[in-house]
């Protein structure tokens, strides 16, 4: 009578995470898919190119991690991290961006983010960041990292401008760079003419600025508009 020894069952293997991709270019996601794909302990679980597209697929269930491009058709990427972390705290997002970390890195941390990968980062960072992510841990590149542990006078000393700004003042600097106007900048964030006013008063002040011409030179010198 032989006996059967198993090597290697279903029962030993490690559950894969399961990742979907969130990006309006198909190429780019492909080769998320491409390179996610090959490694053994992730398996892409879908993939959208839109804000309720991506909403919808999560509320379906089966995703541990979400990687998310900011610049999603339809949504602000900085209020549907909100939406999402509102919604699904559980389920970890990593953003993946074509804009340098500074600024955008801590705002995203702060609006919902797990974490922060630019796409001109190699992809052996991206697949650390997101099993770093599907852990329950935050991932950000050395360089932001050391930002926030850094003494709090250094942090202070090298604070561009406008990092000063609330939430809110740096939504409305970037629609004013955008074109917008104070009435079209109301009816986007839902607050009344008069608050936004107050809130570009405010960030001029803080900015040292002094027309709507002097915030759109400054956004777009600091890459600040997409968001």
């Amino acid at each position: 009578m032989s006996t059967l020894i198993a090597t290697g069952t279903a029962l030993d293997a490690k559950p894969q995470t399961r990742v979907l991709i969130a990006d309006d270019h198909p190429i780019v996601r492909r080769g998320l898919h491409q390179l996610l794909a090959e490694e053994t302990d992730l398996s892409v679980v879908g993939e959208v190119p839109d804000g309720d597209a991506l909403v919808a697929a999560i509320a379906a269930g089966s995703t541990d991690v979400v990687i998310l491009d900011l610049s999603l058709p339809g949504a602000r990427g900085l209020d549907l991290l909100r939406r999402l972390r509102a919604d699904f705290p559980r389920i970890p997002v990593l953003v993946l961006s074509i804009h340098p970390e500074e600024p955008y890195a801590l705002r995203c941390l702060k609006a919902g983010a797990a974490g922060y990968v630019e796409k001109t980062s190699d992809s052996g960072e991206l697949v650390e960041a997101t099993r770093t992510v599907a852990a329950g841990r935050r991932y950000l590149s050395p360089r932001v990292a050391e930002r926030l542990v850094g003494g709090t006078d250094v942090r202070q000393e090298r604070q561009p401008p406008h990092e000063t700004l609330s939430e809110r003042e740096f939504q409305v600097m970037c629609r004013i760079a955008g074109g917008r106007t104070i009435s079209e900048i109301a009816a986007e964030l839902e607050l009344s003419v008069k608050t936004v006013s107050t809130y570009r008063a405010r960030l001029l002040a803080k900015m040292g600025l002094r027309t709507n011409s002097e915030i759109t030179r400054y956004v777009f010198e600091h890459q600040l508009l997409p968001v």
